[in-house]
C-alpha cells in the first residue's frame, strides 16, 4: 500500500460546523453521527480530484457495456456484416430469432458475470476483480473482432458479456466504498454517464465505419473497444484498495491509510478516525452475526469457504437484509420496464412508426442518446442536492406523462402521419422528453442506490443480485419489444406507462432516502438491525474500539 504523501500529512484539520464530535466516547454511538468532508455535488468532486479520478477510471467498465449497446444496433444492418453472417440477413430462415440471440448474448453473459463477481470481489478485492473482468472482456472482444462464422460470434459475445456483467457490478460497489457520503451519489452517477456516453460514441463510430468498403466496416468497431479495456487493465494497479474491503480482511491499518489518502486529511483527523471506527465496528458486528448464524470459520476448508459464499448469498433474503435486496432488485426491474432500452435498441423502428424517413430515423436516434447524456450530466449536480427518492418519484411521473401522450398520438394518427406532421413531431418531442426525464432519475439512481444500501459483509453479494436483475430484465425487454411494437402499436407505450406508474407507487411506499448517510448508517435507515439487543451489541463494539483508538497513536488531533 502506498504511504501517505507529505502533502497529506501537512493538511490541517479544518472542521465543518456541521461535523458532530461527541464529548465522550459513550455520549452517542459513532454510527449514528454524521461527519462531513466538504461540499456536495459538482463542487465536491472538483475539490477532491483524486477520488473523482479513481471513480471515473473504475466506470470505464460501464463504458464498455454502453459501447457494445451502441455498436450492435448499426452493425447488424451493415452490408459486409450480413455477407459474413448470412444467418441474420433479411429473409433468411429464423433471421429475426438469430439477431435476437446475438443481441441477447451480452445480457445473458452479463447475468452470469454479475452472479459470480460477488464472491470474486470479496475474495480478491474490488480493484483486482476489475482486472479479472477486464481480461475476460478483452478475450470476448478479440474473438468478436476475428469471428468467421455465426457460432463463433455468438460464443464471443457471451464471453464479452460475462466481462461486461462483472465490470458493471463491481464499479459502483468500489465507488460506493471509496466515496465520502456528500458526493457518493454524484460519483455513482458516473457509472450511468459512462454507459450513455459510450452509447453515443459507438453510435457515431459505426455511423462512420459503415462506409468502409470491406469487413473492417464492422470489425473495426469491435476492435476499438479493446483500447479502453487495455487502459483499464493497465491502470488498475494504481487504484487504491477499498478501505471497507481491507477492514473486512482484518487489514485495519491499511484501511486507515487509504481513508486518509482518499479524504486528503491526516490519519488522526477526527473525521477520518470516526469513519474508520464506523467501518471497523460494522465489520466486527457483522462477523459476530455471521458466527451466530453459520458458526466459527476462522480457518475454513475450501468446501467450507464455498458453503459460506452460498449461505451469504442466501443471507441477502433473510432478516437484516431482505428489505435492501428487494429495493436493489426492484430498482433495476423498474429501470428496464420503464422502456428505456426498448428505445435504445429499437429507436429507428420507433421513429419509422412516427413517420420519419431513414436518414432522419438515424439522426433522431443519435439525438435521443445525446439527450440521455445531457440528463446524466445534470444528475452529477442534482442527485446529491435533491436526493434519490424525490428524483425517482418525479422521474416516474414525467415518464408516465410521456408514454401516455405518445400512446394517444400514435393511437390516433399512426395511419396518417404524413397529413399530421405536427402530431408526429410532438410524439418525437415527448420521446426525447422521456429520455431526459429518465436520464435524470431512473437512469443513474438504480446504479447508485444498490451500491450503498447493503451491509459491508453482504455488499458484493447484494450488488450482484441487483445487477443480475438488470441483465435479466434487459434480456426480457429485448425479446418482448419487437412483437409489442409490431402487434400492438400504441399498446407498447401503454405497457411501459403502466410500469412507470407501478414504479411511482412502489418508490413511494418502499424506497427510503439515502442521501448524505454513510454506508454504516443504513441499519438505522432500514430499521432491520435496530432492536435493543443489536443496539447494545453495536454500542459495545464501538465503545471498545473508541477506547482503543483513544489510547493509541491514532488519537485524533482534537479528541473524539
Amino acid at each position: 500500500m502506498d504511504d501517505i504523501s507529505s502533502d497529506q500529512k501537512a493538511v490541517t484539520s479544518q472542521h465543518d460546523e456541521s461535523m458532530i464530535i461527541p464529548e465522550k466516547a459513550t455520549d452517542r454511538p459513532v454510527w449514528e453521527q454524521r461527519a462531513t468532508y466538504g461540499k456536495q455535488g459538482l463542487a465536491g468532486i472538483i475539490s477532491n480530484p483524486y477520488i473523482t479520478a479513481c471513480a471515473a477510471f473504475a466506470t470505464m467498465g460501464g463504458a464498455l457495456f454502453g459501447y457494445d449497446q451502441g455498436v450492435v444496433s448499426v452493425v447488424l444492418v451493415m452490408k459486409y456484416f450480413v455477407k459474413q453472417f448470412p444467418e441474420v440477413a433479411d429473409g433468411a430462415a429464423g433471421a429475426g430469432f438469430k439477431k435476437g440471440i446475438l443481441t441477447a448474448m451480452i445480457e445473458l453473459g452479463a447475468f452470469v458475470g454479475a452472479m459470480n463477481q460477488g464472491w470474486i470481489a470479496d475474495k480478491y478485492s474490488r480493484k483486482w476483480s476489475i482486472l479479472i473482468a477486464t481480461i475476460v472482456f478483452m478475450i470476448g472482444s478479440a474473438l468478436q473482432t476475428g469471428s468467421v462464422n455465426y457460432e463463433m460470434l455468438v460464443i464471443a459475445r457471451l464471453i464479452g458479456g460475462i466481462g461486461v456483467g462483472m465490470l458493471a457490478m463491481v464499479a459502483p460497489l468500489y465507488i460506493s466504498e471509496l466515496a465520502p457520503p456528500e458526493i457518493r451519489g454524484t460519483l455513482l452517477v458516473l457509472q450511468e454517464l459512462s454507459i450513455v456516453t459510450a452509447i453515443v460514441v459507438a453510435f457515431y463510430i459505426t455511423y462512420g465505419t459503415r462506409f468502409i468498403d470491406s469487413n473492417w466496416s464492422w470489425r473495426l468497431p469491435f476492435l476499438l473497444q479493446i483500447v479502453p479495456a487495455i487502459a483499464l487493465a493497465v491502470g488498475v494497479s494504481f487504484l487504491p484498495y477499498s478501505p471497507r474491503w481491507l477492514a473486512n480482511k482484518g487489514r485495519d491499518d491499511e484501511a486507515l491509510q487509504v481513508l486518509s489518502k482518499v479524504r486528503r486529511l491526516p490519519a488522526n483527523d477526527p473525521r477520518v478516525v470516526q469513519e474508520w471506527v464506523e467501518i471497523r465496528s460494522e465489520v466486527a458486528f457483522r462477523k459476530e452475526l455471521s458466527v451466530e448464524r453459520h458458526g466459527n470459520l476462522d480457518k475454513p476448508s475450501r468446501w467450507s469457504r464455498i458453503k459460506l459464499h452460498i449461505v451469504e448469498y442466501m443471507d441477502c433474503f433473510r432478516p437484516g437484509c431482505w428489505k435492501r435486496t428487494h429495493i436493489g432488485i426492484g430498482l433495476m426491474f423498474f429501470q428496464q420496464f420503464g422502456g428505456v432500452n426498448a428505445l435504445i435498441y429499437y429507436s429507428p423502428t420507433l421513429f419509422s412508426k412516427m413517420g420519419l424517413d431513414y436518414e432522419m430515423q438515424l439522426t433522431m436516434s443519435g439525438v435521443l442518446n445525446i439527450c440521455q447524456v445531457v440528463a446524466c450530466l445534470w444528475s452529477l449536480w442534482g442527485i446529491d442536492r435533491f436526493g434519490r427518492r424525490p428524483l425517482l418519484i418525479g422521474g416516474a411521473i414525467l415518464m408516465v406523462i410521456s408514454h401516455s401522450i405518445i400512446a394517444i398520438l400514435v393511437g390516433l394518427f399512426s395511419k396518417s402521419w404524413k397529413s399530421h406532421q405536427a402530431e408526429a413531431w410532438t410524439s418525437v418531442a415527448f420521446l426525447l422528453f422521456f429520455m431526459i426525464s429518465y436520464g435524470t432519475s431512473w437512469g443513474p439512481i438504480p446504479w447508485a442506490m444498490p451500491a450503498e444500501i447493503f451491509p459491508a459483509s453482504l455488499r458484493a453479494k447484494g450488488m450482484a443480485f441487483s445487477t443480475m436483475s438488470n441483465w435479466l430484465n434487459n434480456f426480457i425487454i429485448g425479446l418482448i419489444t419487437p412483437p409489442l411494437v409490431e402487434n400492438t402499436g400504441f399498446g407498447a407505450y401503454v405497457f411501459f406507462a403502466v410500469f412507470c406508474l407501478f414504479a411511482l407507487v412502489w418508490t413511494w411506499f418502499f424506497v427510503p432516502e439515502t442521501n448524505g448517510r454513510t454506508l454504516e448508517q443504513m441499519d438505522q435507515l432500514f430499521h432491520d438491525n435496530s432492536g435493543e439487543t443489536e443496539r447494545v451489541r453495536r454500542a459495545r463494539i464501538e465503545s471498545d474500539m473508541l477506547e482503543a483508538v483513544m489510547n493509541s497513536e491514532q488519537k485524533p488531533v482534537s479528541g473524539i
